[in-house]
């Protein structure tokens, strides 16, 4: 780890002015950023603790919805009671995420902002366009069983590792963002970027811009799973994850909230899923015209072929449980 300098603001405007200095670094939980720091990955002159702030309150929004504080840990989250009845699913997708040491740390803002783990990204002798812009893209004709199969360029295939934002996505959140004396609300859906021919950037966040809270809609009907499929029971990142709210009127699939996880540099969702779902009467061939739709771009990069027809079967069992129809 290289020398750093470590400064505490007590106020959000505070804060702002020194992120939007070069190379600073917001800190929160600390859980993905100071592993990065260590291999150096992640080199910042200046890290600006957030942790006077106070951003940790998780309230009833005017809406009925839900407020969430930007360091909101992820376990204050998981086990909240409005959290836990109304929106299941992203208890589900933080309790299936890392493990409890790290989850009492780990924080919403935090969360959001995770990097890759790719493993070129974290090793610096390999070429990693994320971490090097111009160095190559290791993971192209190297090991990609974990990597993207969706959304991919040809200067990055990394995948989003989290399960919190995937839920977010399903659920139709907003991440609140204050900066430069503004504020803006930016749905979870489009917060997260592509990699295109910047794959350095992973989301919307300008310098000096801070997360202040993610916002949940007023709760829908409809049933709520999340499913991760990985190499094993714990503390792995998902293969594939499938975040879903479906809800049902008179036989036919009223509502299909659908985001996907271990898919592409982003969660991902694809609008096209509800226009296909909404109105029909659930069946198998529904189901796999709904994956044919999702994966009509996917792109495997060798080892990661598998992913294909996983993702298949998984949108498929998802969906069967959704509707309590056997396959």
């Amino acid at each position: 780890m290289r020398p750093f300098h470590y400064t505490r603001p007590e106020s959000l405007n505070h804060a702002s002015q020194l992120t939007a200095s070069s190379n600073a670094v917001p800190l929160a939980g600390g859980t993905n950023l100071v592993d990065l720091m260590k291999l150096q990955v992640e080199v910042p002159r200046k890290l600006v603790d957030l942790n006077r702030i106070g951003m940790e309150t998780i309230a009833e929004a005017p809406d009925g919805g839900l407020t969430i504080g930007a360091l909101a840990s992820n376990t204050a989250t998981a086990v909240h009671a409005r959290v836990r009845s109304d929106y299941p699913l992203l208890s589900r997708a933080i309790l299936s995420g890392a493990t409890q040491q790290l989850r009492n740390k780990a924080t919403t803002g935090g969360n959001l902002c995770q990097r890759t783990r790719c493993s070129y990204f974290t090793n610096i002798d390999q070429p990693c366009n994320k971490r090097q812009p111009g160095s190559g893209c290791g993971a192209l004709g190297g090991v990609a069983r974990l990597h993207a199969i969706l959304g991919t360029s040809a200067q990055c295939i990394a995948t989003y590792p989290g399960d919190m934002a995937v839920a977010l996505a399903a659920l139709d959140a907003r991440v609140e963002i204050t900066g430069h004396g503004s504020h803006r609300s930016v749905p979870v859906r489009a917060f997260h970027l592509l990699p295109g021919d910047r794959p350095e950037r992973d989301n919307v966040l300008e310098a000096g811009e801070i997360i202040t809270a993610v916002t949940l809609p007023p709760p829908v009907k409809g049933r709520q799973i999340y499913r991760k499929v990985r190499e094993r029971s714990s503390y792995a990142f998902a293969l594939v994850s499938v975040a879903a709210i479906v809800a049902m009127d008179s036989g036919r699939i009223a509502r299909a909230d659908l985001a996907f996880g271990g898919l592409a540099h982003k969660p991902w969702h694809d609008p096209r899923l509800a226009d296909l779902l909404i109105g029909e009467q659930p069946s198998a061939a529904l189901f796999d015209k709904a994956a044919c739709l999702l994966l009509e771009n996917a792109r495997s990069h060798g080892e990661n072929e598998f992913k294909i027809p996983l993702t298949r079967r998984t949108l498929a069992a998802v969906l069967a449980e959704a509707t309590e129809i056997d396959l």
